[in-house]
This record gives C-alpha cells, sequence and structure tokens, in this order.
C-alpha cells in the first residue's frame, strides 16, 4: 500500500480496507500523520482504488430511493425519542436515549449569585497564577466553545501542554475530569489546574494570601459566604460553582427537534441522527443527554512506545485494561470546540473517515509478544462501509448540535494588596 493511496482514503476519496498498523505508529498530524505509517491491508481487502461501484447510502435499502427513505425516516422520528426505531448496541451496553440536558435544579438565590459572581472573578484573574499571567479564560473560552481552539494548551512560561483543553460546556454534569479522569470533582480539578507546575504554577497558600489581601476579594466572599473568611475550599467551591452555570441552553437545532420541532432538522441531518443510532453505531459510547457514556475507551491512538505516546486512564488506574484509554468527551457543541482527540490532532471529517475505517489497529512486532501493557482497541470500533452521502449526513447531525456563540465579558476585577 503506498502513502498515498492512505491520504487519499482518508481525505475520502477511496473505499478504506480496516487498517491495522504495525505498533508503534507515528502519528505527527491527523492525515499525514496517517498517511506516513506502515499499513497492511486485512486480508482479502486489498483491492485497486475505484474497483467497486459506489456505495449506496445506508439509510435507502435497495429499491427505496433516498427521498423515500428521508420521508420514511421522518415519520419514525416524529414521536417521542422512546418511539425512535430501535438503536444498534453491542452486548452489555446499555441504552441511554439521546435527550435534552437537564435543567440546573441548583437552589437559586442572592447568595448563589454571590458566590458565582466570586467564581467569575476567579475564572478571569491572571494574577492569581504562579506568573500572574494566566486564567481559567485562557484555555476554556466560553466564545470558543470552551476551549481554546488550539491542539494543546500553551502552558507556564509558553511551554506546550501534553494534551487538548476540553470543552467544559456542561461540565457540571460530568462524573470525572480531564481526559485520564483523575479528578472526581470540579473543585479537585480546579485545584489540580492552579497547583500543577505546568499550567497555573500557583500553591494554595500563595493563593489564599492574595485573595486575603484584598478588600473587594473579601467583601466577595462575604457575600458568598457569610464572612469574610478567605480559605482554599471557598474559593474552589466558588470556581466549581461558576463552572456549573456552564450549560446547554436548548439552542441548537437538534434540541428544537427534542421538543417536538419536526422540520428543525434538515433531510440529511435527520439522516444523519439514524446512523448515529444504527449503522455507525456511535450510540454504543455517545449516548444520553450529553452524547457521552463517561466511559474510557482505547480508540487506537495512544502512540504506545512512540515520541507521542500517552497511556491515558492507565497513569491514573495502573489497570494494564486501561493503557490507551480516554474518557468519551461530549458531542454537545462539537463544531464549536474542535480540534478533536485528547491530542487535538484531529478535524472534524478526518474522524468521520477514521471512524469509518474502523480506527486503527496496532500489531504487536515481535519483541511486543509479552508486552502485558499492549493496548487493546475498543471492540465497539469496527470497519463501517459508509458512503460518501452517509458521511455527509452524519456531518450533518454532529452540526446540528452546535448552539448559539457564547461571549463572556470580562469582569472588572478588585486590587489585590489594599488591606
Amino acid at each position: 500500500m503506498t502513502r498515498a493511496w492512505l491520504l487519499l482514503c482518508f481525505l475520502g476519496a477511496c473505499a478504506r480496507p480496516p487498517l491495522t498498523l504495525e505498533a508503534p505508529l507515528s502519528m505527527r498530524s491527523s492525515l499525514p500523520a496517517l498517511a506516513a505509517g506502515r499499513a497492511e491491508v486485512a486480508a482479502g481487502n486489498a483491492a485497486a482504488v475505484g474497483s467497486r461501484a459506489p456505495q449506496e447510502p445506508a439509510t435507502a435499502p435497495a429499491g427505496e430511493s433516498l427521498e423515500q427513505a428521508t420521508a420514511r425516516l421522518r415519520q419514525a422520528y416524529a414521536g417521542d425519542p422512546q418511539t425512535w426505531p430501535a438503536p444498534t448496541l453491542d452486548a452489555g451496553v446499555e441504552h441511554r436515549e439521546l435527550a435534552l440536558v437537564p435543567p440546573d435544579e441548583r437552589p437559586k438565590g442572592a447568595q448563589r449569585s454571590a458566590r458565582e459572581e466570586l467564581g467569575k472573578l476567579l475564572y478571569f484573574d491572571a494574577r492569581l497564577s504562579g506568573t500572574g499571567q494566566m486564567a481559567c479564560i485562557h484555555c476554556h473560552d466560553p466564545e470558543i466553545g470552551f476551549g481554546d481552539g488550539r491542539a494543546t494548551s500553551y502552558g507556564r512560561d509558553g511551554r506546550l501542554l501534553r494534551r487538548n483543553a476540553p470543552s467544559l460546556l456542561n461540565t457540571g454534569l460530568r462524573q470525572s475530569w480531564f481526559w485520564d479522569g483523575r479528578a472526581a470533582s470540579l473543585e479537585e480539578q480546579a485545584l489540580a489546574v492552579l497547583t500543577s507546575p505546568d499550567e497555573m504554577g500557583t500553591t494554595p497558600e500563595r493563593l489564599v494570601a492574595q485573595l486575603a489581601s484584598s478588600r473587594g476579594y473579601r467583601q466577595r466572599f462575604e457575600a458568598a459566604f457569610g464572612d469574610e473568611q478567605v480559605t482554599l475550599e471557598r474559593a474552589l467551591s466558588a470556581l466549581a460553582d461558576f463552572q456549573r452555570s456552564f450549560r446547554s441552553d436548548g439552542s441548537s437545532k437538534f434540541d428544537a427537534f427534542l421538543r417536538g420541532e419536526s422540520e428543525a432538522l434538515s433531510d440529511e441531518a435527520l439522516r444523519g441522527l439514524h446512523l448515529f443510532r444504527t449503522e455507525a453505531r456511535c450510540l454504543n459510547c455517545h449516548n444520553g443527554p450529553l452524547l457521552s457514556d463517561e466511559g474510557f475507551h482505547d480508540l487506537g491512538l495512544s502512540y504506545y512506545g512512540r515520541e507521542r505516546e500517552d497511556l491515558g486512564r492507565y497513569q491514573v488506574s495502573g489497570d494494564p485494561a486501561d493503557v490507551g484509554r480516554f474518557r468519551t468527551p461530549s458531542l454537545r457543541n462539537l463544531s464549536r470546540s474542535g480540534p478533536y482527540m485528547h491530542n487535538g490532532l484531529f478535524e472534524l471529517e478526518g474522524i468521520l473517515n477514521m471512524y469509518d475505517a474502523g480506527m486503527v489497529t496496532l500489531k504487536r512486532k515481535p519483541e511486543q509478544q509479552d508486552d502485558a501493557l499492549f493496548p487493546t482497541k475498543s471492540p465497539h470500533l469496527q470497519p463501517l462501509d459508509l458512503s460518501e452521502q452517509d458521511k455527509a449526513d452524519l456531518l450533518a447531525f454532529l452540526r446540528s448540535l452546535t448552539e448559539r456563540k457564547r461571549r463572556l465579558a470580562p469582569p472588572e476585577l478588585p486590587p489585590l494588596g489594599d488591606v
């Protein structure tokens, strides 16, 4: 197989057999990296480019036109999601139907508002970092899908961080934080970033001393917690409460469809929804209100044994089964939160092509036969044989998850050291 053939495949120009890549594989960017890897075509699938007829869309069975199939799907998806066609799920996977994000049921009142106001100040205040130049907003900007639009973020002193900054939209509804799930709460996540020498690079003692030196911050602590006492726990609680306000607002076309507006989805997006739940097998991992199972899966992108190696969840759990596993991201507002994956090396169209091929399967080299840490790709990933129409429809559905653009005006920060 030639490099040019591989590149054409992942650009969508040819039919793709499953990829079996001899580990380790260097993937220095999205498509060129895959093209540069050494690949073997699975047995019986080494047909020349263009040797088969164009695929028919999976949503239109033989003898049915695309228009007829779309009309049939309009009727099938016209009711409550619980009445939709049965999804395609692997054995053991719980059926969690796609749904609206639940409303924020936290008690409202002056104290909650004061905590969120305090949390917003902390979110924007770069003076609280070790260098005085970094704040949460720099890596998690609502205007850029609550991320930063980069493959990986810049950390302290301009050093390039290892992983992509995940979106914080609906972060209060997650079950774990970071790509490897090493934080069990928003407060724990915030403390890890604040004290990481590669990121904010401060200490709890320094943070508390800075806040306590400010008359304005003391007043806000009193409004939020009942007295002026500044503690680390209170600061983290306020910051977490502010982040819990980052919630889907129902402004996407898919949310309108879920509310019963049957024409909110285009024909392409409707067919894409059906594919997402059936032939494309997406619902195995991307389900529920956040379109995430909150689990950890190996997509074959651990770079095992190479320069970009990232062992993922294993570095937290120590379980060899977790090598190369990363948390399933939410797909809400997906089109605003690229680039994608834990290393930020991929764009949406390329990812669809990769999933269509069944992703990358690493192949053990002779010296790796007894390697207990050799990663195993998720069994949910299988070649899909989607047509170009199918992929266009899936892309249309994923884009229907886009919400209105958020803009967060920076607050006026209180002076430090005026007490």
